[in-house]
């Protein structure tokens, strides 16, 4: 896979397009930079979670953990499901995921090996 460049000969659809990609990659970054958001995600990894159970695993009130929820819900990175008074949330695709295994891989992985 190869990085696209601007070069001086790209037509202004091209340019357009750049940006606005650039403008949905600056959003979702924007979402995962909170350490909440980022523990949620990483939890929600091996499946669907009560919000009782993220508060739980967090060790944080409810009031935040529903604020943090509710921001990775407007970037469509998590999805919930109602079943009598709790509310599971699970990723909403892929992408969440591959993002963590990337974060993962530039900031956990063992370098030595």
């Amino acid at each position: 896979m190869s990085l696209p460049v601007l070069s001086p000969d790209m037509d202004e659809a091209e340019i357009d397009a750049m940006v606005s990609k650039a403008t949905t990659a600056a959003s979702f970054l924007k979402a995962i930079s909170h350490e909440g958001r980022l523990m949620i995600l990483c939890h929600l990894v091996s499946g669907e979670k009560t919000v009782t159970e993220l508060e739980e695993l967090l060790a944080a009130r409810q009031a935040a953990v529903s604020q943090q929820l509710s921001r990775l819900r407007l970037e469509g990175l998590v999805v919930p499901r109602r079943e009598g008074k709790a509310i599971y949330y699970r990723l909403a695709d892929e992408k969440p995921r591959k993002m963590l295994e990337c974060v993962y891989d530039l900031f956990c992985k063992d370098d030595t090996a």
